[in-house]
């Protein structure tokens, strides 16, 4: 028992501190460190010295798109990527190397539910992160990569007819836990794992629509920003 609270804290004490590690605002902040003329060129107040200045304030892979280009972009969506992969990675290690267990799925759970913690409230960071659509990614790679293609395709579908990133991810969000509970039917799995996968997919699910309010809010208003347009301070 000692070694599975072990197991537990670890994995949701390490998958934290390394969800908290915001590559949109460790790459924007360099590249301001280096030309603070974009402060000038959008006449916006040098407030954190990071991406959270700029655009929707919001410190993920889109901000830093619309406000540093492409290259900064696939920066910021690989270190995100990255990162939820490896917690999940080490979640199954500490279970299973540590706790002993051959299920090492709850310790996925957790590191799952505590990097996109730490990705939306970072530690480093004033608690004010990104919206955890990458790093969900991330870790649905390595937990159910069938799932993480479903709900990528529906990614792709709505963006391609919407072009608005925001709208695709809410629907991407809403996708998850239905796209997870039609896969477990079809595996014919046991109702533990139905009702486990699907708690656990409805709840990142309502969490990320929630990080998506004021993005919610601009859609209602029809003043949402289209990727193929400057999104003038949204």
């Amino acid at each position: 028992m000692f070694l599975l609270i072990l197991a537990i804290l670890l994995t949701a004490f390490v998958s934290y501190l390394l969800g908290s590690l915001n590559f949109a605002i460790i790459i924007s902040r360099i590249l301001l460190k280096k030309d603070d003329s974009l402060y000038r060129e959008k006449q916006v107040e040098r407030k954190r010295g990071d991406i959270r200045d700029f655009g929707s304030g919001n410190g993920g892979m889109t901000n830093i798109l619309r406000t540093f280009g492409k290259g900064p972009a696939v920066l910021t969506t690989l270190g995100d990527l990255l990162k939820g992969i490896f917690a999940v990675l080490l979640g199954r290690f500490f279970f299973i190397y540590i706790a002993g267990m051959a299920d090492f799925s709850s310790g996925e759970y957790i590191a799952a539910a505590f990097a996109l913690l730490g990705h939306m409230f970072p530690l480093y960071y004033g608690f004010k992160g990104g919206k955890g659509i990458m790093t969900s990614a991330g870790v649905l790679l390595v937990i159910d990569p069938i799932v993480c293609m479903m709900i990528l395709g529906v990614f792709l579908v709505v963006v391609l007819i919407s072009r608005i990133v925001s709208l695709s991810s809410i629907c991407a969000a809403v996708a998850y836990p239905l796209a997870t509970l039609l896969l477990r039917f079809l595996q014919h799995a046991d109702g533990y794992v139905i009702l486990r996968d699907s708690l656990f997919a409805l709840a990142i699910a309502i969490l990320v629509i929630f990080m998506h309010r004021s993005n919610i809010q601009r859609l209602l208003n029809g003043t949402e920003a289209r990727f193929n347009k400057k999104s003038n301070g949204k």
